[in-house]
Order: structure tokens, then C-alpha cells, then sequence
């Protein structure tokens, strides 16, 4: 120290120190209050500002007032630089603890604009947070004087060895990267694979694909397996699909009638139901000629995958409903077997012994 410390230095100091603490409670009170408006707002922009403010700012109120009561004490120009490099290392930790969940709040805010779920896709979270992670701690190491050549000449070298040894975890996290920046699939699409496993997408991360099924189970899949496997996407090009029910009717209906009919009741469940398409033009195609009945095939359309189910539980019990009101019947198979018993008649042939013909002729 250049001087001897007396009652009136700690005393300076404490008050600094209180003050800063006390001003980073109240930054925190006043920004949390602030933050309940922000929410009210249709504005994201204030969002962000007091996300950042109610981190930083308190932080840095601290930091301010450890700073103050550092120079009301009689240190020595060596402790003081030590002082105000820890000082500023810790601003900068702080700072770049911030971007970091502001910058990953952001990439998870488009991510989830563009899929419309809850879920997110991670793995551009998880990248981005450790991107400015690592920056910040690299500000950080030359902030107290260290150089960080030599550490990024060890990573440099160290990397194949790193990559060797990660090579499966790699390769997800680069068939993750490829899936989501090719648009292939999407959190919040219905997906099929071909081994059968089928769902909605519910995230992607540096390492799997999170599918749920319609039973609320969660299929685990890894990214590569994902990339390199034929997959149906039936949320893409658009949600909206058409589905097929098959329907017969008997020989003897007027198929004309039965067309107009089952048009008019699947314009009614198009209408009515949810997660049917009001606008889609309903379809009859006829097609089979059966061994009982006339098939044909009745084309509805659906918002999404999952409506499918419902779109046509409701058609068919609509669709039952108005051909027996109508009079028009749907054959259960029949087939005519006819049975014919053939009479045979035998007739009783006399074979002669070989010997005696021998004697005859003799």
C-alpha cells in the first residue's frame, strides 16, 4: 500500500460497496417491473433490450462499486491494474453470458416462428451459445493479459485427434446441420420412415431427432440414421393432404345418386368438422367392378396428418347414416358355391387266366 489503511478508507470502501449493491437491487426491481410492461407489447425489440439490461446491468452496478471502494484504498499501482483487470474480466463474463442468452433466445424465437411449435430446433441454439461462449472467454483470457496464441496452436493441433475420437457425434451433428439448412424436415413436421416409425417432429439437436407419436411416445432417432434413411414428409411441400376411403355399393344403385349423395356428405364433413379443408373440391371415383358390389374411391382433404383419423371417422358415420335413409345398400361380400354329384357306372369285365387260354389254344 502507498499509505497506512485507516478506519475512514474502510469505511469509504464498505460505503461504495453497499452502494453498488444497493443500486444493482434496485436496477433489478425497476427492470423486472419494466420487463412485465415489455411482455404487454407487441414489440419483441423491448423484450430483448430489458433481457439484456437485467443481467448486465446489476452486474455491472456491482462491479462499479468495487471498482470505487478499490480506489479509496491506499493499493499499490501493481494491486490496483490487478484490480481493475479482474475487475473488467468479470464485466466481460457477464456481458458475454448475456449475448449468449439473448443471441440463443433469438435463434430459438425464428426457429419457433418458422415451425409454429413449442419445440425449437437446438442444435443452431446449442451452436450459437457455445459460439459466443467461446469468444467472450477468449476476450475474457486477453482482457487479464494472457495470451491465447498458444491455446489456439494446442487446439489447432489437437483438433484431428478430437475429431478421430468424436467421429460418430460429428457425424450427427453435421447430418443435423444438413437436414435443418436443406429444409428436408422441420420441427413440427409429420414425418414416416421406412422402418415404420412415424411422428411429429418435435426437435432436432446436435445429436438426435426427437419424433413423438401420435400415442405420446417419443421415438430417439440419431441425425445420420435420419439423413442417410428414405423418409416421407407429409407436412411438405404444404400441411394440407388429401385422404382416401374406400366405399362399395350395390349392382343394383343408381350411381349417379349414389355420387351426388356421398359428394353431398363429404361437403358437409369438409364444413363441419375441424381440421378438414372447407375449400376442397370432395371426389368420387369409380373403379372396380367386385364380386359384389361397384367400388369406388371418395377423396377428402385435411389440414394435417393427425386430421386424418377424425375426417374420416366422422365421414363414415355420416355416410352410413344417409344410405340407410336413402335406401342405398352396401353388400357384404357373398359368394355362390354350386356343389354337382356325378353318377358313375361300372362295369364288370371277365379277364381270362393265362394258362387256360393256353389250353383253349392248344
Amino acid at each position: 500500500m502507498n499509505r497506512d489503511l485507516t478506519l475512514h478508507d474502510i469505511i469509504v470502501a464498505g460505503i461504495a460497496v453497499a452502494a453498488g449493491l444497493a443500486v444493482a437491487l434496485v436496477l433489478r426491481v425497476v427492470l423486472r417491473w419494466l420487463g412485465v410492461r415489455a411482455l404487454r407489447t407487441r414489440w419483441q425489440g423491448d423484450d430483448i433490450i430489458v433481457d439484456v439490461l437485467r443481467t448486465l446491468a446489476p452486474g455491472c452496478a456491482v462491479a462499479a462499486g468495487v471498482a470505487a471502494a478499490a480506489g479509496a484504498l491506499p493499493l499499490t499501482r501493481q494491486v490496483g491494474h490487478i484490480v481493475d483487470e479482474v475487475l473488467m474480466a468479470v464485466i466481460v463474463l457477464i456481458a458475454t453470458f448475456t449475448a449468449a442468452r439473448v443471441v440463443s433466445g433469438l435463434v430459438r424465437s425464428m426457429a419457433q416462428s418458422r415451425s409454429g411449435v413449442a419445440g425449437s430446433a437446438t442444435i443452431f441454439v446449442n451452436i450459437t451459445r457455445i459460439a459466443v461462449l467461446a469468444m467472450g472467454f477468449l476476450v475474457m483470457l486477453e482482457t487479464l493479459g494472457i495470451s491465447i496464441a498458444p491455446l489456439l496452436t494446442a487446439l489447432g493441433v489437437g483438433g484431428l485427434a478430437i475429431a478421430l475420437a468424436l467421429k460418430d457425434t460429428l457425424a450427427n451433428l453435421f447430418a443435423g446441420v444438413h437436414i435443418l439448412v436443406s429444409k428436408t424436415v422441420q420441427p413440427g413436421d409429420y414425418i414416416r420412415l421406412s422402418s415404420g416409425e412415424e411422428g411429429y417432429v418435435r426437435d432436432i439437436n446436435w445429436r438426435i431427432t426427437v419424433v413423438e407419436q401420435l400415442n405420446n411416445n417419443l421415438v430417439i432417432i440419431p441425425n445420420a440414421k435420419l439423413a442417410g434413411t428414405n423418409m416421407t414428409n407429409f407436412s411438405r411441400p404444404e400441411q394440407k393432404l388429401s385422404v382416401t376411403v374406400q366405399v362399395g355399393v350395390g349392382y343394383e344403385s343408381d350411381l349417379e345418386r349414389v355420387e351426388r349423395i356421398t359428394v353431398e356428405v363429404a361437403e358437409s364433413v369438409m364444413k363441419d368438422v375441424d381440421g378438414a379443408v372447407p375449400d376442397h373440391e370432395s371426389l368420387v371415383r369409380f373403379h372396380t367392378f367386385g364380386d359384389s358390389r361397384i367400388g369406388f374411391t371418395v377423396i377428402l382433404g385435411v389440414g394435417e396428418f393427425s386430421d386424418k383419423y377424425r375426417i374420416k371417422h366422422e365421414f363414415i358415420k355420416r355416410l352410413h347414416r344417409r344410405y340407410r335413409a336413402e335406401g342405398i345398400r352396401i353388400p357384404a361380400p357373398a359368394r355362390t358355391v354350386s356343389l354337382q354329384q356325378a353318377t358313375e357306372t361300372a362295369t364288370e369285365t371277365t379277364i381270362p387266366h393265362p394258362r387256360a387260354s393256353l389250353d383253349q389254344a392248344s
